[in-house]
């Protein structure tokens, strides 16, 4: 699995830009080739609808939104009673939303993702 994980790590910098937008049918919110990419070797299509669905709701406070996702250390999970959050902000540190997740089977420990003009990408195809 670890080697796994150092893959997509290693191929998720190659995405600058973005050649293709795909589409969200029922929220319309686009994403990039880095996403799809994700999406599938990660099995994480939940992260992405999520992130979507919370980020369109966050709109009227700020254009620009990182999502930030974190596997919480042990002693936090047993503390908080969940396995890691996502973290909404504007960018500036201020933090719009938090949404803790009990389990997941994500394979990254954390990752970043940018929402703006309705579209969810990796910081490198901003």
């Amino acid at each position: 699995m670890k080697a796994q994980v150092n893959e997509i790590k290693e191929r998720l910098q190659y995405f600058n830009g973005t050649e293709m937008f795909y589409q969200i049918p029922l929220l319309k919110t686009r994403f990039t080739d880095g996403l799809k990419y994700l999406s599938e070797v990660a099995e994480c299509f939940w992260l992405i609808t999520d992130a979507s669905v919370i980020a369109k709701s966050l709109m009227n406070r700020s254009e620009f939104i990182t999502i930030d996702f974190k596997r919480l250390p042990e002693e936090k999970q047993d503390y908080l009673g969940y396995e890691a959050e996502i973290i909404y902000s504007d960018g500036n540190d201020t933090i719009l939303e938090k949404h803790g997740y009990r389990a997941t089977d994500f394979p990254l420990d954390e990752l970043r993702l940018f929402f703006v003009n309705d579209t969810l990408m990796l910081p490198s195809e901003y």
